[in-house]
Parts: structure tokens; C-alpha cells; sequence
């Protein structure tokens, strides 16, 4: 079954695939999936997410940690975030697992 498609709330919880490999380049993060053997670059924002997910957590715990940490507009941050996890969910970087099983 895949998590790439699931719809994600604030109880999402959201971890790193297993099958990648990630390295902190200064301010960007590079991620190489090992399944398709793709790189992935991902901004300060990103890569703060990425640095997040090593470990199941909530989406809202991500978005609180983010609102903490930048300085972004809560009505900008929660729909940019959702697009985030969906994109990396779809190309495999992330898993989406619903509230329930978490």
C-alpha cells in the first residue's frame, strides 16, 4: 500500500522513507533516493523539514517548529508545508501515515 497519496492533516504524521540517502551542504540539503536514483535539493526551509522527519511527527508539530524557528506568516506557512510533504511523498523521500496508525 503506498503513503504517497494520502491526504494530509494536522495529525499526518510524516517520517523519511527508509530507502535515502541525505547530506547537509551548508544551507541546502541533498537527498538521493535510492529506489529511483534521483537527487533532490531542498532549501533552508526545506532542509529544516527534512532534519524534522528522521523522526515520526504530527504535520503540526513540523508547523509549529517552523513558525518557531522563521519568520513566515501562519496562513502562507501551512499550505506551502502541505505542498512540501506532498511533492517528497510523491517522488519517495517521505511517508504520510494518518493520525490513527501513528
Amino acid at each position: 500500500m503506498s503513503n504517497r497519496l494520502r491526504e494530509l492533516d494536522k495529525s499526518s504524521t510524516i517520517v523519511a522513507a527508509s530507502e535515502q540517502v541525505s547530506c547537509d551542504l551548508g544551507s541546502q540539503m541533498t537527498i538521493l533516493n535510492l529506489k529511483n536514483g534521483i537527487y533532490y535539493g531542498l532549501d533552508a526551509v526545506g532542509s529544516r523539514v527534512w532534519e524534522l522527519v528522521q523522526k515520526p511527527r504530527r504535520l503540526a508539530e513540523i508547523e509549529r517548529s517552523l513558525l518557531d524557528e522563521f519568520e513566515v506568516e501562519p496562513s502562507r506557512l501551512g499550505p506551502e508545508l502541505r505542498a512540501l510533504c506532498q511533492t517528497m511523498a510523491q517522488v519517495g523521500l517521505i511517508e504520510i501515515r494518518d493520525g490513527a496508525r501513528a
